[in-house]
């Protein structure tokens, strides 16, 4: 997605990494319980997500990306996830939840074919290039868990069965006088969340968060606003490994204090499965 020139999807992307560490505010405290130490949640909480992550890119998935706009309606585009050589590629499936027609298949084969070949063909330092870009976005997403930790203060609220799961509930909201010291970290200034935290295994179940106040991104030129909100929830994929199930984006924004974007980016992961590259490592092929 694109504002004018300031909002780029890089920027949607990174909100969107952001909101996964948050919740919305609101459920009211249960009388008599007892509060747990929420320091050593979101610690071990940290920790557990860190290793599902390390171990996402061992998984192709099916994803479902419905994206919807104020002025252009809704396009749903289905692609099967995987990794060539380093880094991950989309293959189109379907399109408004149609399967490719044949010829449709054809050219997406080509493309397939023609990517595969062009990775192989790569010299050291293009393929080094490429691979680098993944692993950066991978590395943020540690660097923006820390971040959290920093900008933002976790209470314990009460507990919830969500997915048929005991849960801890956590909101989130800004820490007072908080100086984010990065440009991505600025919307933490203006974000609120709640948490839903499993009990057994310290993962993410759901995950909500908004923008309750107007934050500038650049100055005047970008800002996103109240109405800016994340749906996250996760599931285990095998054995104690979880790994998000859908996530859905509703960006509200503007660009040049003229140029509005309203946004929603509803996105649905199923069919997890070890790549042929992480059957081969491990020995199970």
């Amino acid at each position: 997605m694109e504002l004018g020139i300031r909002i780029s999807r890089q920027d949607c992307q990174m909100l969107r990494k952001l909101f996964v560490f948050a919740g919305m505010a609101g459920l009211s405290w249960t009388a008599a319980m007892p509060e747990p130490n929420v320091p050593k949640i979101i610690e071990r909480s940290a920790q557990e997500i860190t290793a599902d992550w390390n171990q996402a890119p061992d998984y192709s998935f099916v994803e479902r990306e419905a994206v919807s706009k104020h002025d252009s309606g809704q396009s749903v585009k289905t692609y099967q996830v995987f990794q060539i050589d380093g880094s991950p590629y989309n293959r189109l499936t379907a399109v408004n939840d149609q399967p490719l027609s044949m010829g449709q298949q054809a050219e997406e084969e080509r493309k397939l074919r023609n990517e595969i070949h062009k990775r192989r063909q790569e010299s050291e330092h293009e393929r080094a290039k490429r691979v680098e870009k993944y692993q950066k976005e991978r590395r943020q997403d540690r660097a923006l868990m820390e971040g959290m930790v920093d900008a933002l203060d976790f209470q314990f609220v009460g507990q919830e069965t969500m997915d048929g799961r005991d849960c801890w509930v956590l909101n989130a909201t800004p820490k007072p006088g908080y100086q984010p010291t990065k440009r991505e970290l600025k919307v933490l200034a203006g974000m609120r969340g709640r948490l839903w935290i499993d009990k057994a295994t310290s993962r993410w179940v759901k995950v909500q968060a908004e923008v309750f106040q107007t934050v500038s991104l650049y100055g005047f030129f970008a800002k996103v606003r109240p109405g800016t909100r994340l749906l996250l929830e996760q599931k285990p994929v095998v054995g104690n490994l979880w790994l998000p199930k859908h996530l859905s984006t509703h960006v509200n924004a503007s660009a040049f204090g003229f140029i509005n974007e309203d946004l929603v980016d509803d996105e649905t992961y199923s069919n997890y499965q070890l790549t042929p590259e992480a059957l081969s490592r491990l020995g199970l092929r």
